[in-house]
């Protein structure tokens, strides 16, 4: 990973920690690196605030993570982390707007945000902020997995599959309200989506602020909910989806669907589809790394005198291959660039075949006086053939 930013670095974590321990290696680091919190040194700390955010937006996303590991890269847009839309990008906090992308939508900093509000009186420079969650939010991702053929692994496949999500309500157009009506401002917290109290604590006054309860954070009440969705603003759907598995990929790994997950809330975008890829085994061929093994029968007179055999490649077509006179079963043999395609570059992997020579376990009289007169010339001795017990 060099020139990549370790994720698990940053937050001081091991590769194998789990959620929770992500979690709470994110609060410790957040609160020791906010700009608050270090007046003397602010540019330095943002900087490692920065890095802190982006390591725990991709290892707090099961997916993302997964992501993460398997490629081994720190760069969002290569990872499908969330590109031009994703932390730093324009839409980030740290580009001009006042929310993080998250797997679960446009927020501030997660569950910081109670923190901040505690020990600093509110968000970034001591201001509270209003708009947590009644902002765009991004919809939430869908998960399934689908079995695909070794073949289809090997040379790409595009699928059609059945998703069961959310769609915007065609009745109300997702606004969850009966036609000719509108949601109201909440009355609770004014619109804000926020309740902010106050706490008196032996440091003096703290200022905390929770979601507010009434509207769950939208700032907005529906008084007169759409009959189609029931002021939901989605209706259940199961349509089908088509889905590019790509050529060379590996069991267990992870195509994503961009936009095509559950509808997002305020003008959010639409999440993703998260597919899981599991390769189904073969009966001749293995994978091992991005090379294509497998064994192939050959005779002991081909293995003995040499032969040219026909061997079976995975996209059905046949190469022919010289075995050279005296090979021994075991041997291996290989077929340059008939292999896996790479998924991260040009590279194609090998085709090899081990030969195991068999031993014919019948043979005719003819056969047998031949391989007797054979195995004289060559010193050795000759097969005994066993008589009855009466001679």
């Amino acid at each position: 990973m060099a020139g990549k930013k370790d994720y698990y670095e940053i937050l001081g974590v091991s590769k194998t920690a789990t959620d929770d321990e992500i979690k709470k290696a994110y609060r410790k680091m957040a609160k020791k690196y906010h700009p608050d919190a270090n007046p003397d040194n602010k540019a330095e700390a943002e900087k490692k605030f920065k890095e802190i955010n982006e390591a725990y937006e991709v290892l707090s996303n099961p997916q993302k993570r997964k992501m993460y590991d398997q490629f081994g890269t720190a760069d969002p847009q290569s990872a499908g982390f969330g590109g031009a839309g994703g932390p730093f990008g324009a839409g980030g906090p740290f580009g001009g707007g006042t929310y993080t992308y998250t797997s679960s939508g446009w927020d501030d900093f997660g569950d910081l945000g109670d923190i901040f509000s505690s020990f600093f009186g509110g968000g970034f420079n001591g201001q509270r902020n209003t708009r947590r969650n009644n902002g765009p939010r991004k919809g939430e991702d869908l998960n399934l997995n689908i079995d695909i053929t070794f073949e289809e692994s090997f040379l790409g496949v595009e699928k059609e599959v059945t998703i069961t999500r959310q769609e915007t309500c065609p009745t109300c157009n997702g606004s969850g309200a009966r036609p000719g009506t509108h949601a109201v401002k909440c009355k609770a917290c004014g619109g804000t989506g926020q309740i902010t109290q106050l706490q008196s604590t032996i440091l003096g006054q703290v200022q905390t602020t929770r979601t507010c309860p009434e509207c769950h954070g939208t700032g907005e009440v529906i008084t007169d909910p759409c009959e189609t969705c029931h002021g939901k603003g989605t209706v259940r759907k199961s349509p089908k989806v088509k889905v590019k598995i790509p050529a060379g990929i590996g069991d267990n790994q992870t195509v994503v669907i961009r936009g095509q997950g559950n509808p997002g809330t305020k003008g959010g975008p639409a999440g993703d589809i998260y597919i899981t890829v599991r390769v189904k085994r073969h009966s001749i061929y293995k994978r091992d790394g991005n090379n294509v093994v497998c064994e192939i029968p050959i005779t002991i007179t081909q293995a003995t005198l040499g032969a040219d055999i026909e061997v079976p490649m995975v996209d059905g077509n046949i190469e022919k291959y010289r075995i050279p006179e005296g090979t021994q079963t075991g041997t291996q043999f290989m077929v340059r660039g008939k292999g896996f395609k790479s998924l991260n570059s040009s590279y194609v992997g090998n085709f090899v075949f081990k030969v195991i020579v068999q031993t014919p376990k019948k043979l005719t009289k003819e056969q047998r006086n031949l391989l007797t007169e054979l195995a004289k010339t060559m010193n050795e001795q000759p097969p005994i053939k066993k008589r009855g017990i009466f001679g």
